[in-house]
């Protein structure tokens, strides 16, 4: 299992000694939600934070845009060194040429569904992704409880995945904790994206490679 902090829950007034300890721990990428206040309705935290964090941090960042026009801000990225960049179905018109665009520039794509998006609407890209990322909480705040409809939702990207061939591994984001992870994980999740239970931990070191060995 990959597991990929979220820096949302991370004590902003310490980042440095946050990446640290992401650049220590067995995390396998760094999760960052960037958020507008328009596709979500929050701001987190934008490219300013980015850069600061950028030249710092040793693990491949896993960028979120939950935004509009996300496609706007690919070269941006790129040139940030992001390894993967994230945009939500629901906010791109033209699916197929951002994720083109995104591996023209030599990151992997991946494509977010919120909660109330059905995986059969990934069905004519799935094969052009490198991940699929499944909202297993009502994107834009953090600390949310688990929808427990995610778990048949992850089991139905499973059975599109294999049907169809494709090499997409499959995230969630939201809710993800010692009781919810080892369920996603039965369910085929490759990736767990964990916040609140990770920053929050009293030793972080620890939930992290449990994570891992699931």
């Amino acid at each position: 299992m990959k597991v990929s902090p979220s820096l949302l829950a991370a004590d902003f007034m310490h980042l440095d000694a946050e990446i640290d300890m992401i650049n220590n721990s067995e995390a396998d990428w760094l999760h960052l939600d960037i958020m507008d206040g328009v596709f979500v309705p929050n701001i987190s935290f934008g490219f300013s934070v980015l850069e600061a964090i950028a030249p710092h941090c040793k693990k491949p960042m896993d960028v979120h845009l939950m935004i509009v026009e996300p496609e706007k801000y690919a070269e941006r990225l790129a040139k940030l060194g992001a390894h993967i960049m994230n945009v939500h179905y629901e906010a791109c018109i033209h699916l197929q040429r951002t994720i083109q665009h995104i591996h023209s520039l030599g990151m992997k794509a991946a494509v977010t569904l919120n909660p109330s998006t059905p995986v059969v609407m990934l069905q004519d890209i799935i094969c052009d992704v490198d991940m699929v990322l499944l909202m297993t909480v009502n994107p834009g705040f953090g600390g949310q409880a688990f929808i427990e409809h995610s778990i048949d939702k992850v089991k139905a990207l499973r059975r599109l995945i294999d049907a169809t061939g494709s090499k997409a591994l499959i995230e969630v984001d939201g809710g993800v904790n010692g009781k919810t992870a080892p369920r996603l994980a039965a369910a085929g999740v490759d990736v767990l994206v964990s916040g609140s239970y990770v920053f929050g931990a009293s030793d972080p070191y620890k939930v992290i490679k449990e994570l891992r060995e699931l």
